[in-house]
């Protein structure tokens, strides 16, 4: 047969298609525009002579080819990515200090698992989480107390500096029969007559206020609790509304636990940072932390995005 060339690129592609369940959600994992990935898979395509990926299909699926091609990626990627691990290793050592300081309550729902899985490559490197609420959790970067921060502010600082994570939607939260969920989605002035149960935070750390209902004039009465299970319980038990992380309430939409509607036409979404000082970005264990909170967040939460434009519809 003639020979034929498979980059590293292609198989990244071929797992982010079968992984994200389409073109356009395979481009925005991967950073690219979807004519790119459209592009990079239709010359692969010619380069093999078989067709990858039945785009007819709803959501396109893989062919046998693109499937083998796929049980490669599965096994060739991460081989590389220890190989690459490993170098960094002998460049830049294999210890450190990661002391984590994380600005939302439900992020450890996803950084728990992550960090488990950086631990199995990076025994070396000692990880600690910082508790409680900080009021300025990038500020304690600066101040040499924290080494990572997981956070939505970009505010520039001098010396840091901020490596987008992913995008995620933010749901309005409602009771199972209540008279807003025959609402497609919900405007400011839905919440104006109803309680709305939050976080233990300042109003301008929270996204539907600062975002949504500040500017629309909408001042809705706050009833605060520590957990995310204890908010979504005042939830059905119509003690009030509350927005939470699409990935923190799947299961509990799946059983009907409480009904979810979109914030606004275009939904509410917000962004994850992780924010680093400048000296640090480039150390090797720290630069793979943030690659392996990433990879496992698209592994494991249900709906977030790499391209927050294409999801706000701009």
């Amino acid at each position: 047969m003639s020979q034929s060339h498979i980059e590293l690129r292609h198989l990244r592609l071929l797992q982010a298609v079968a992984e994200s369940g389409g073109l356009t959600a395979a481009a925005e994992r991967l950073h690219l525009t979807q004519s790119a990935v459209s592009h990079q898979l239709k010359a692969l395509e010619d380069s093999l002579g078989l067709p990858l990926v039945e785009r007819a299909a709803r959501p396109p699926s893989l062919t046998a080819a693109g499937r083998r091609l796929l049980t490669l990626a599965r096994t060739a990627l991460p081989q590389v990515n220890a190989a690459l691990r490993d170098l960094a290793k002998l460049k830049d050592g294999d210890a450190g200090e990661l002391r984590i300081a994380v600005e939302c309550h439900t992020c450890y729902d996803w950084l728990m698992p992550a960090m488990d899985s950086y631990r199995d490559v990076w025994p070396g490197v000692e990880l600690d989480l910082l508790g409680g609420f900080q009021a300025d959790p990038v500020g304690l970067l600066l101040d040499q107390q924290a080494d990572l921060v997981i956070t939505s502010e970009t505010a520039p600082r001098a010396g840091v500096t901020y490596a987008p994570l992913f995008g995620f939607e933010m749901l309005a939260l409602l009771p199972p029969g209540h008279p807003l969920a025959s609402k497609k989605w919900l405007a400011p002035a839905d919440f104006a007559d109803h309680t709305l149960i939050t976080y233990p935070v300042p109003e301008d750390r929270l996204d539907l206020i600062r975002r949504v209902l500040a500017p629309a004039g909408v001042k809705p009465p706050r009833r605060e609790a520590q957990l995310t299970v204890a908010i979504l319980q005042l939830v059905a038990s119509r003690r009030g509304l509350a927005a939470l992380p699409a990935w923190a309430v799947a299961q509990y939409l799946e059983r009907g636990y409480i009904v979810a509607r979109p914030i606004g036409k275009h939904g509410l979404w917000a962004e994850l940072y992780a924010a680093v000082r400048e000296t640090d970005a480039a150390r090797a264990f720290v630069a793979d932390f943030i690659d392996t909170v990433k990879r496992d967040s698209f592994a494991r939460l249900p709906g977030i995005r790499a391209d927050l434009a294409a999801a706000q519809g701009i």
